[in-house]
């Protein structure tokens, strides 16, 4: 971060109501500041962290208090410029439609276009050139699920929504379904007031769970996390969780999906979240017949590549053992028995086992 002499007749306020409204123009439906106070969120983290919930993501205690310390990560960041966009697809086939087709695949949402990752970034370092425009030089930072950031405590200090007992982003007017992304400021930006919580009695999401990941509300053990099972974990998944996952591949949204706040939610208008190669309806056995090189082509510029091919086969040879039995569902299973990765031939046995093959 570099460093510059504030213009001592700079109005903060009027930049902090410019700043939203080029947050708006660059496509996020809400822009939000806080400071870096994050006391109460490095408490819960340090917990958090002691449980072991964290699993393997030892990601998550690499960085000491950096991630709870926005100062500490990026020298001089006095206020943060929070931001979320919508990632639910305009156009997708039903997602309880889905789950409820044993024989078909069902990925995250998020997942179902492009990456995020690099389309918020830039979108971030666009609203920052207009912030140097309009000032001159300043120190910043963006980020987007790419540091150690507590990116949800500092979305909640900035008014974007409150942390729901699923752990997720909740906003009273647009639900859970969007992206957060985040600009680290040596600007002293008037902060604005932290979003109160509004989930009251309600644990729809806890009782909904496939694996009881929610241990308690606004708790979860990520070990038990269909998303970190079939994202995060590498290595086997364990027996016990392999008949809960269902048909899910890649992430579970069943928490969101059952969260009252989501009637909300509106489709996004973004086309890159568009579902790409019909992956919002699409049949598990066509995508475990994929080759490497279909894998590598289909999920290019996809959150998906991110887990490899590998673990793309230990996945849907899961959810092959959750599928219908029959000929279709057996013989696919049988053409990997012999796959060169021990992981995955272990998977594709356990599967064969639940049909009695």
């Amino acid at each position: 971060m570099t460093t510059r002499q504030h213009k001592s007749d700079l109005n903060f306020h009027r930049l902090t109501l410019n700043i939203k409204q080029w947050g708006q123009e660059l496509g996020f439906q809400q822009t939000g500041i806080s400071n870096t106070g994050l006391e109460d969120a490095e408490v819960h983290l340090s917990h958090w962290l002691k449980a072991g919930f964290h699993g393997e993501m030892e990601y998550m205690e690499n960085h000491g208090t950096k991630r709870s310390r926005p100062q500490e990560l990026i020298p001089g960041t006095i206020s943060v410029v929070s931001v979320r966009m919508d990632y639910w697809p305009s156009q997708t086939m039903d997602a309880d439609t889905i789950l409820n087709d044993r024989n078909l695949a069902y990925i995250s949402r998020y997942a179902l276009g492009r990456d995020y990752h690099k389309l918020i970034r830039n979108r971030l370092q666009k609203l920052a050139k207009q912030i140097e425009n309009h000032i001159g030089s300043f120190g910043y930072r963006v980020f987007t699920d790419s540091a150690p950031v507590l990116e949800k405590p500092l979305a909640n200090k900035a008014n974007l929504g409150w942390i729901g007992k699923h752990t997720n982003l909740i906003n009273e007017k647009a639900g859970s379904w969007f992206f957060l992304g985040e600009l680290y400021t040596d600007l002293p930006l008037p902060a604005d007031t932290q979003a109160e919580g509004h989930c009251g009695t309600c644990e729809a999401c806890i009782d909904i769970c496939p694996t009881n990941a929610i241990v308690e509300p606004y708790r979860l053990d990520a070990r038990r996390c269909i998303s970190y099972l079939t994202i995060e974990l590498r290595g086997s998944i364990p027996v016990e969780f392999r008949p809960l996952i269902g048909n899910r591949i890649y992430g579970c949204d069943d928490c969101q999906l059952v969260c009252p706040w989501n009637r909300f939610a509106q489709a996004t208008a973004e086309q890159d979240y568009s579902p790409r190669h019909h992956l919002d309806d699409i049949n598990l056995i066509e995508l475990f017949n994929w080759t490497e090189d279909e894998f590598l082509k289909r999920t290019e510029g996809s959150a998906i590549r991110r887990i490899g091919y590998e673990y793309w086969l230990r996945n849907i040879a899961v959810a092959l053992g959750n599928a219908n039995t029959s000929i279709e569902t057996t013989a696919a299973l049988q053409n990997r028995a012999d796959y060169p990765s021990e992981m995955v031939r272990e998977h594709v046995a356990w599967a064969l086992e639940q049909h009695g093959s």
